[in-house]
């Protein structure tokens, strides 16, 4: 069954298509690439499957159940988490990398959470003492790791990643998208990946939808 179906999705501001009937569906442990230029839709089309704006008609699927107009949306979030491009502008600046960690564990009432984050920055590849750093003394690789510790430290089955790699230096970008991958693999992690930069999803996409005015043009 997928973790993530889409049907016949569209939005329009005013008079301006935005989306016209898009449908795929993504597996667990599969990375759907959705990519597309500036203004295509694409970022569009991950706010209103995170729910963060309503779709004008369409349906969305969340490991089989019908989220478009869920109103719990704490249960939508406790299985689908986003990692953004500017991860430092995800963080409280004034809070530690650890504490923003710990937050959505502490939401969800997981027990023995300090062992928890230690082990969620050894898996992205950071030490122990992340816990005590704030997000400006922090490269912007490290806080991309610390943000996909964020994501996965409540077990989501699905990511949702817009523009995660195209703020990154080139040897950076890489190691992200190493780690993604690894930890699709291992946690059956149901991916969507939505990048302008066609060159890097033969990289971490399994399969790709190529969005042009609101549509998908090949598949």
């Amino acid at each position: 069954m997928a973790i993530l179906e889409v049907k016949n999705l569209k939005k329009s501001f005013g008079d301006k298509v935005i989306l016209n009937d898009i449908n795929f569906s993504v597996d667990a442990g599969e990375c759907l690439g959705v990519v597309g230029k500036s203004g295509c839709g694409k970022s569009t089309l991950a706010k209103i499957i995170a729910r963060f704006i309503p779709a004008d008609s369409g349906e969305i699927f969340l490991d089989g159940e019908n989220i478009t107009v869920e109103k719990n949306l704490k249960s939508v979030y406790k299985n689908m988490q986003m990692i953004f491009q500017l991860p430092e502008e995800s963080f409280d600046p004034r809070k530690t990398l650890g504490w923003s960690i710990a937050e959505p564990m502490k939401n969800f009432n997981f027990k023995n959470i300090d062992e928890q984050i230690k082990n969620l920055l050894a898996e992205v590849g950071l030490t122990a003492d992340f816990v005590e750093k704030y997000p400006h003394e922090v490269s912007g690789g490290q806080c991309q790791r610390a943000a996909i510790a964020r994501a996965i430290s409540i077990l989501p089955k699905l990511l949702i990643c817009d523009e995660a790699t195209s703020a990154l230096d080139v040897t950076t970008q890489a190691q992200i998208l190493k780690l993604l991958n690894k930890l699709r693999a291992e946690k059956k992690i149901a991916m969507l990946f939505i990048t302008h930069d066609f060159s890097i999803l033969p990289k971490i996409a399994d399969k790709i939808i190529h969005l042009q005015g609101g549509k998908i043009v090949d598949a």
